[in-house]
């Protein structure tokens, strides 16, 4: 993971394919031709989501493609941390870093779909149980991790002299990545994660906040994190990823589609608890309108006003940015 920075003291871009948009690809052989193809246009990383759902298994995924790929970093977008007990993950982590020769980023949450954890009959805590049970996890992946001997006791896990194994390739661990909108998830990330996805927070029903994908929210969000991470700010890379990219000569007309669709309820995910502006939609980091070139131009100024230099597409979308991804190769 790259932390050389700009001449104006950025980090300079990374960019993530993965994600929620997996889901969508069906079988394991295809899933594998797609990191390969993020591999060929230059994506950085390529990213496995954690459902239940019509996809692969992300742990079995990333030891698969660990040999099918070569050079694109690894990741998981994100674990549901309810899922798995951290001294079990720890041990696959490793292990996968090491086939992969240290290409693994960890990206692990609190997990959020209600749906999936009553399907499978997995308790789906209080989100403050969530987030402390993701803190204790988190503290105890970071010591095995690192291949040391912990001793943990909290409320909801208890370790005994336990020594991560194996060895992991890359040192002193490999980075650990956490998602999050809400300020408890945002403060916890900023005391634990090396990479830190900036997300748009979500109703009780699960929808999207409309206004959260705002460049004003957005800069909030970065500010309690500032806040949270203290010293360790600067050590932190932040992700975001962006939601559509729509590819046209006219970018002020379809953000007016796009705010019309909104009115008219599409997409159904999307809360519209905000009434929003053309120049609101042209300026959010999670929406991508105009020619490459304007696209190319619309990220730099999201970099320059938020500190945010690590940028996802879903998969779905690799071929749509591809060309973006040329013009901001190496800045």
């Amino acid at each position: 993971m790259s932390e050389v920075t700009t001449p104006d003291g950025l980090r300079k871009f990374r960019f993530g394919a993965g994600g929620e948009g997996n889901k969508e690809e069906g079988g394991a052989r295809k899933f594998v031709k797609l990191a390969q193809t993020a591999e060929e246009y230059g994506y950085d990383t390529f990213a496995v989501p954690d459902h239940l759902g019509n996809q692969v298994g992300p742990l079995a995924a990333l030891g698969a493609l660990s040999q099918a790929t070569e050079r694109i970093r690894l990741g998981t977008s994100v674990l549901a941390n309810g899922w798995r007990h951290p001294a079990l993950l720890a041990k696959e982590a490793n292990t996968i870093d090491v086939l992969s020769k240290g290409r693994l980023e960890l990206g692990i949450g609190a997990g959020w779909m209600k749906e999936e954890f009553d399907k499978a009959g997995i308790e789906f805590e209080k989100p403050g149980a969530r987030i402390r049970r993701l803190d204790e996890a988190l503290t105890i992946l970071d010591g095995l991790m690192r291949g040391e001997t912990v001793d943990f006791e909290g409320e909801f896990y208890t370790i005994n002299g336990l020594q991560g194994t194996p060895r992991p390739r890359q040192g002193p661990r490999p980075p650990i990545a956490v998602g999050g909108g809400g300020p408890k998830m945002l403060a916890l990330a900023a005391k634990h994660a090396d990479i830190i996805s900036v997300a748009t927070g979500t109703t009780a029903e699960g929808k999207l906040r409309l206004s959260d994908m705002t460049m004003e929210k957005t800069l909030q969000r970065i500010d309690r994190i500032r806040e949270a991470a203290g010293d360790r700010f600067s050590e932190i890379e932040l992700n975001w990823t962006i939601a559509t990219i729509v590819i046209t000569d006219d970018r002020e007309a379809t953000a007016e589609m796009a705010l019309q669709a909104i009115d008219q309820g599409y997409p159904p995910n999307i809360a519209k608890d905000v009434e929003l502006t053309v120049e609101d939609v042209l300026q959010s980091p999670y929406l991508a309108f105009g020619t490459f070139e304007e696209i190319a131009d619309q990220i730099r100024e999201v970099r320059r006003r938020t500190t945010m230099s690590y940028v996802g597409v879903f998969p779905t979308q690799m071929d749509a940015f591809a060309p973006v991804l040329d013009l901001l190769k190496g800045e």
